[in-house]
């Protein structure tokens, strides 16, 4: 079974249009402020694609260049400035930032309450804690999809290729949250292939296009495709599994593109309104 991410995206998003027309009701104007760099062409493309699909569900933002000039007491203030403000809901550092910043500093600045990306290590120590917070919006769109799909990971071995503080760590705590067993894998895993062959559910994180090949999934597998490369010559973008052997044998599995990625801004956009409703006295 194909896990169509692109379609749960639109009923996320129009769920999302429904929670904003109810809080606006009272008033509150859901907001996003985004930092991105400005010489970073996919970042200032992800970012516009952000706010374009919230404004679509009623969400406002304001968006920040950041440049090679942009000094970093510049950065930490605007980010205090906007966790002071009621009005904004929530902040988005949009990696890369350019070399010469800390974005580490950057997002420790901004703290948990307004991290509606779930990346700064006050939201991630919330995770690893079990604290409720603003959890990363990739991986919680795999849970997302998980649930859609009605795919139990209680007592099911998980093993997750990739180990990214912003992927593939999560991830694997997010599955261990519903009672899976988890193995974290990276490139210095011995015998990758054999421990893949173990999983129940397997998430490729790993930014290697189509690196995990059909005969590395057990029979039945659920397999989760959070990679998104680029590789010349080819018209379309690719995951890090390949998809024609795979589905051969896995039971469910995500497409390249339409899969994880879209699920990516629609759980960021719920984050946002999640933290409007605590504003609006909902949660």
């Amino acid at each position: 079974m194909i896990l169509d991410g692109k379609a749960l995206s639109r009923k996320v998003r129009e769920e999302v249009k429904q929670r904003v027309d109810r809080i606006r009701e009272r008033d509150i104007t859901p907001r996003l402020d985004a930092f991105v760099a400005d010489d970073d062409p996919a970042s200032v493309a992800y970012v516009g694609m952000k706010h374009r699909w919230g404004e679509k569900a009623g969400i406002v933002g304001e968006s920040y260049s950041v440049t090679a000039e942009t000094k970093q007491e510049w950065l930490i203030e605007k980010i205090s400035e906007l966790n002071a403000d009621p009005s904004v809901h929530g902040v988005l550092i949009q990696h890369p930032l350019p070399k010469h910043l800390d974005e580490n500093a950057a997002l420790e600045a901004l703290g948990a309450e307004k991290d509606v990306d779930g990346i700064s290590p006050q939201s991630l120590g919330r995770l690893l804690a079990g604290i409720p917070g603003f959890r990363c919006a990739t991986p919680l769109g795999m849970m997302r999809i998980l649930d859609e799909y009605g795919i139990e990971c209680k007592g099911k071995h998980a093993v997750v290729i990739g180990r990214s503080i912003i992927l593939g760590k999560p991830a694997a705590l997010m599955l261990l949250e519903r009672h899976a067993t988890v193995t974290i894998c990276h490139s210095r895993t011995e015998d990758l292939p054999s421990v893949c062959r173990s999983a129940d559910i397997l998430v490729a994180a790993v930014g290697r296009p189509e690196m995990v090949r059909g005969d590395w999934i057990k029979p039945g597998a659920v397999v989760l495709d959070a990679g998104f490369n680029k590789v010349e010559g080819r018209d379309k973008d690719v995951g890090d599994v390949h998809f024609e052997s795979a589905s051969q044998v896995a039971s469910h599995i995500t497409p390249v593109p339409g899969g994880v990625g879209p699920m990516t801004v629609a759980m960021l956009l719920s984050n946002v309104v999640d933290a409007a409703e605590s504003v609006a006295g909902e949660r």
